[in-house]
């Protein structure tokens, strides 16, 4: 009996070995494989009843124009509903839903995100806030070209009511 399962174990070991050195030396494999360079790609056809669409990026203002710049919109509650969209889009992951520089990402970031609620925040004029939100620490100018410029102003509008609720709501 022992003999009859040395025996099977035997031929089960040559005949697994056979099958995985013909697949080594004849199996599936690519013998032409295709190599497409960069410059060689061709741009795949656009799809019917697509429109192309080039989007220009505004130039940032300097720091000096930026302090003497207004806000177009105003402070009421539309555009501060709509400001807090915008911040839920663009800034609630670093900064957090309070604006206190604790979002899920911002904890990894050196230096951590700045606490939109603070007093240097407030004293800081339109533009200023505005400059420095699309150019500020810790972020390359990254904003500027993310944040499309019909939402920024809104933007500053919520950034400034964080601070309102905080005093509010006692911080």
């Amino acid at each position: 009996m022992k003999r009859l399962i040395l025996t099977i174990f035997i031929i089960a070991v040559v005949i697994g070995a056979s099958v995985i050195l013909y697949l080594l030396f004849t199996g599936p494999r690519m013998f032409e494989q295709p190599n497409i360079r960069q410059f060689q790609a061709q741009m795949p056809v656009t799809p019917a009843n697509t429109v192309p669409v080039n989007y220009v990026f505004e130039p940032l203002p300097s720091k000096e124009q930026a302090q003497k710049m207004k806000n177009p919109i105003d402070a009421n509650q539309a555009n501060i509903a709509r400001g807090k969209i915008y911040y839920g889009y663009y800034c609630v992951f670093c900064h957090g839903d309070k604006g206190d520089g604790f979002g899920p990402v911002g904890y990894s970031y050196v230096p951590v995100p700045a606490d939109l609620r603070t007093e240097k925040i407030e004293s800081m004029s339109d533009g200023q806030l505005l400059y420095s939100m699309l150019t500020g620490v810790g972020h390359d100018p990254m904003l500027a070209r993310i944040v499309p410029a019909e939402f920024r102003w809104n933007l500053v509008v919520y950034v400034r009511s964080l601070n309102t609720q905080s005093i509010e709501s006692g911080k």
